[in-house]
């Protein structure tokens, strides 16, 4: 049998060494022996002894904690040993290696998976101080290890040497030691008033040393605990 479809750059990438790596530029590869964390529903094939035991938002602290804020990674152990496929809707997929004394503020959204070596907790982004279509919670990773994102198309890695303003729905990830705030860059007027708008209400302004990855592409906005409590209030979002 012949076919382009079996040539050597889409067949399965093998490695000596476990750990997770890039099988393709939206799909990632988990050579598993031990565990990792992934994002619910991420697995698209697997091949060996693994399980997969659902973890809510990573633990009973922090799913009390994303279930009033709205935010976070829904997440699953896997474990054992063979070879895990992870992709999340043909975005693209970038490895991070974190080291001792490394933050990374990361778009839940944009989590994929990471080595259950780095510690992870969801925080209240600096300086929002009101509402955004985003939300106002990301997810902060430390320690050593990698981290697997997504982004939709190729993005830009801005690095944040003068005030740095981004879209919050296109923001993936920034260093956690970057100062944020929320910007109104859209000017009030008569227009404002008649209708006129630029789509732009908010921005995240970003300062000090370090870098943020914008993508090419807004995410959907993300309902946080205003629509739980629509549902039943905050105890009834916890119920659900």
């Amino acid at each position: 049998m012949r076919s382009e479809l079996f040539s050597a750059e889409n067949l399965e990438k093998e490695s000596a060494q476990p750990g997770m790596r890039l099988q393709n530029s939206k799909m990632l590869k988990i050579e598993l022996n031990g565990e990792a964390m992934a994002r619910v529903g991420s697995m698209v094939a697997y091949q060996g002894n693994v399980q997969f035991q659902a973890l809510g938002s990573g633990g009973l602290g922090k799913f009390l904690k994303q279930k009033l804020t709205g935010e976070g990674v829904p997440l699953m152990k896997v474990s054992g040993q063979g070879d895990v496929f992870l992709a999340e809707l043909a975005k693209d997929v970038h490895i991070i290696d974190l080291e001792p004394g490394d933050a990374l503020s990361i778009n839940g959204s944009s989590v994929l998976a990471f080595d259950s070596t780095l510690q992870y907790d969801i925080r209240m982004v600096g300086g929002a101080g009101m509402a955004s279509s985003s939300g106002l919670f990301n997810c902060v990773f430390s320690g050593h290890g990698r981290i697997a994102i997504t982004t939709r198309g190729t993005p830009v890695v801005l690095n944040v040497d003068a005030p740095t303003y981004v879209d919050p729905q296109a923001a993936v990830c920034w260093s956690a030691n970057l100062q944020t705030g929320y910007h109104r860059p859209e000017q009030l007027g008569l227009g404002t008033l008649l209708g006129r708008r630029t789509g732009e209400s908010f921005t995240m302004s970003f300062a000090g040393q370090g870098f943020v990855v914008v993508q090419p592409s807004e995410e959907p906005p993300i309902m946080g605990s205003g629509q739980q409590q629509q549902e039943g209030g905050l105890l009834g979002g916890l119920l659900s």
